[in-house]
């Protein structure tokens, strides 16, 4: 295990704005500072929504996401960067141009590519497809690690038929390590996949919960992000995170009407002990 630096570590994320605390920016932040790390959210979207579905979203417009990233950049000493939500593709052209400045730094892809907007609720997201192309060819080339679930994978890499076929067709893409969420599941268990050039796939097994948690995903890629920003190595980080994400998920809560809410300060909640 890598050793800890004493300092804190800072994390830079690009991610929507989520008011149920669910996903996007909060999530981050949540993550990052349970696990001692710093997170400056860049919003690249504004949403309306509750625990169960999105109302509505508005795109921050990409000189914004710029001028956010940059002052973040020139001002602090970001160990990590995550990439989470953008619903543009002038939006993704724009985090690509900020990570050709900085290829120093580990950068984790959790490619969200769209919000399902309930409803009338307006939204000016660029298509599915033009997100995908944008991102497998600006983003995932300038990825230290990706981490899409299977629903995901499958939308980035549609020639694939398999799991297996779907993390080498995105590291194909460009990104140095894929772990792709949910590639088998059973009643029992659920298994995540880590996929590194030139070594064997490795499967990591979770005991499958009950319950629903909206925001595993979020959770899982800040958490990564949070361990790279210490300097773990990135196998580390993987499994380091996935414990941290499994340990939030069974300590979720039912907060409101809809889906529950990962408790990503388990460990501080002596109530909450399953």
């Amino acid at each position: 295990m890598t050793e800890m630096p004493t300092e804190t570590p800072v994390v830079l994320s690009l991610s929507s704005h989520d008011p149920s605390g669910s996903t996007g920016l909060q999530a981050d932040i949540e993550s990052c500072f349970s696990l001692g790390v710093h997170c400056c959210g860049v919003v690249t979207a504004l949403c309306a929504r509750d625990t169960r579905q999105i109302v509505s979203m508005t795109p921050t417009d990409t000189s914004l996401i710029i001028a956010q990233a940059r002052a973040i950049l020139e001002d602090m000493p970001v160990s990590a960067i995550k990439l989470g939500y953008f619903c543009q593709v002038t939006q993704i052209e724009a985090a690509h141009s900020i990570l050709r400045d900085y290829p120093e730094l580990p950068v984790l892809l959790d490619p969200v590519m769209h919000l399902s907007i309930a409803g009338d609720g307006q939204s000016t997201a660029d298509s599915e497809g033009d997100l995908c192309r944008a991102i497998t060819t600006l983003l995932m080339p300038l990825a230290t690690i990706t981490t899409p679930d299977i629903v995901e994978a499958n939308s980035l890499a549609r020639q694939a038929d398999t799991a297996d076929a779907c993390g080498q067709q995105i590291l194909n893409h460009g990104s140095q390590a894929v772990l792709i969420t949910g590639t088998s599941r059973t009643n029992k268990d659920y298994i995540n996949t880590l996929y590194v050039p030139g070594q064997q796939a490795r499967r990591y097994s979770w005991p499958r919960l009950s319950h629903f948690s909206h925001g595993s995903g979020a959770t899982l890629s800040a958490s990564i992000s949070a361990y790279l920003a210490y300097g773990l190595r990135l196998t580390d980080a993987v499994e380091q995170g996935q414990e941290f994400t499994w340990q939030s998920l069974n300590a979720s809560r039912r907060l409101g009407m809809g889906q529950c809410i990962p408790n990503r300060l388990f460990w501080a909640d002596k109530h909450n002990k399953r």
